[in-house]
C-alpha cells in the first residue's frame, strides 16, 4: 500500500463519514464513498473500546492484510474507512476475512 493510498486529513474522514454510505456486521463496520481517483484511499482503525493497543493493533493488521491480499478484486476509485468492532477481538483472521469480504461484495465494491 503507497503512502498516498492512505487517509490521514481529517476532512477526508468527516465527509466519508457524512456524505458516503456504511455497512455493519459483527466484526466490523466499512464506510466508503467514490473519490474520483483511480485508487483507492484507505483507513483500518479500532477504538479504545476494542481492547488494549495489543489488541486494536492485531484487528487493524489482520484487516489491512485481509484489504491487501484481496485487492485486486476490489473496485477502484473508493475512500473506505474499516472499523474493527468489540467483537473481533480474539478472533482469527479467516473470520476478519470473511466478514470484510461479505460487506465488501453487498454493496459491489468487492468482486464476489
Amino acid at each position: 500500500m503507497l503512502k498516498k493510498e492512505v487517509l490521514r486529513r481529517k476532512d477526508d474522514f468527516t465527509a466519508i463519514y457524512r456524505k458516503g454510505r456504511s455497512i455493519g456486521e459483527r466484526y466490523i463496520v466499512f464506510f466508503y464513498r467514490k473519490n474520483d481517483l483511480s485508487y483507492n484511499r484507505t483507513a483500518f482503525l479500532a477504538s479504545k473500546k476494542v481492547g488494549n493497543s495489543i489488541v486494536r493493533h492485531r484487528l487493524t493488521r489482520l484487516i489491512r492484510e485481509s484489504y491487501r491480499l484481496n485487492e485486486e478484486k476490489v473496485a477502484r476509485g473508493y475512500d473506505m474507512v474499516v472499523i474493527a468492532r468489540s467483537a473481533a477481538k480474539g478472533k482469527n483472521y479467516h473470520d476478519i476475512e470473511s466478514a470484510f469480504l461479505h460487506l465488501g461484495s453487498l454493496h459491489g465494491i468487492i468482486e464476489s
